[in-house]
């Protein structure tokens, strides 16, 4: 049994919609360590996908991406003065970068 090729999807994605979707940079101890082999590490929406979030950083730092992976937090059930409540559920984004390509998350966009 062969496997057929998968079809590329270019999406195309505005400027706007761009800016939706990267909500802010993680910037953690683990993420400043993954950065020296081209790994950045995002805050995207929830029901954002791969594809978006590839595209996304393509249009906002002008860079190429090789690969996405998501992570899905579930909010934990905190209490507060007795009162059960619940934290929002987050997506974070790992973004690899291809070789040669930076992103400076110092300098701002």
């Amino acid at each position: 049994m062969s496997v057929r090729p998968r079809k590329k999807i270019d999406l195309k994605i505005s400027q706007n919609k761009a800016y939706q979707i990267i909500l802010n940079p993680l910037v953690t101890e683990k993420s400043t360590q993954q950065s020296e082999f081209n790994k950045m590490v995002f805050s995207v929406p929830v029901n954002a996908t791969k594809l978006e979030v590839k595209s996304s950083i393509e249009k906002i730092f002008s860079v190429k991406v090789t690969s996405v992976n998501t992570i899905l937090l579930k909010g934990k059930v905190k209490r507060f003065k007795g009162i059960l409540g619940r934290r929002s559920n987050t997506k974070k984004a790992i973004v690899t970068l291809a070789p040669g390509n930076t992103i400076d998350l110092s300098a701002g966009v």
